[in-house]
């Protein structure tokens, strides 16, 4: 990535990505800032200046092309190499992610999904056979995971991130309910599904989380 962009602004411009990408599958070739605007939820004032930020400029009553847009959008967030994930925790979150699609036509290549369970390893999941998790050095060396995803509990994240840290991943996705840590080049994003529930339900406001007759 050629610049340390804010969050948001990374989250825009993923969304911008994505509909650049279904629209050319169409076969579009050109998109105004106001259409892009308004797939990502955003003004067009502030796509702009996201894609200023990027050295991309778009023509005044013709728009950008996507062709030139979007590996602009892919080197910004990375995705000039394909990322090689590894899942750990073969539940029914795993289990979800490691059959959707869309990582594959987004540069993100599931390439191990791992679990501790006896009765689950074997087992398959889209794809893949579920592997032992106890195997997760040598499978992260081997496959040249970059990118580690860990769908566990609580308890025992903290301990998956020392070892998936330890073998050489820098970037870990963790949909555990609980705070880790993580030591310094290791980049650590958290998913919390219950606090994301919790949001909407205070933006949505008192009362309207109830059942109307």
């Amino acid at each position: 990535m050629s610049k340390h962009l804010p969050e948001a602004t990374l989250r825009r411009i993923s969304l911008y990505l994505r509909s650049l990408s279904e629209w050319e599958q169409e076969g579009v070739q050109t998109v105004s800032s106001t259409r892009l605007a308004e797939a990502a939820g955003t003004t067009p004032a502030t796509l702009r200046k996201d894609l200023n930020l990027l050295g991309s400029h778009g023509r005044r009553g013709v728009g950008y092309k996507i062709e030139t847009l979007r590996p602009v959008l892919e080197t910004a967030l990375g995705l000039t190499q394909p990322w090689r994930v590894a899942i750990v925790g073969a539940g029914h979150l795993g289990r979800a992610l490691s059959g959707y699609a869309g990582f594959t036509t987004r540069g993100f290549e599931v390439v191990a999904v791992l679990d501790a369970s006896p009765e689950v390893v074997g087992t398959q999941t889209g794809e893949r056979l579920v592997e032992d998790a106890a195997a997760l050095e040598d499978i992260v060396k081997e496959r040249g995971v970059t990118l580690a995803v860990l769908t566990v509990p609580g308890p025992a994240a903290q301990a998956l991130v020392d070892r998936v840290a330890a073998a050489g991943v820098a970037s870990i996705l963790s949909f555990a309910p609980v705070a880790v840590s993580a030591p310094p080049g290791v980049h650590v994003n958290r998913v919390d599904l219950s606090t994301e529930l919790q949001l909407l339900a205070h933006q949505a406001g008192p009362g309207l989380g109830e059942r109307r007759a």
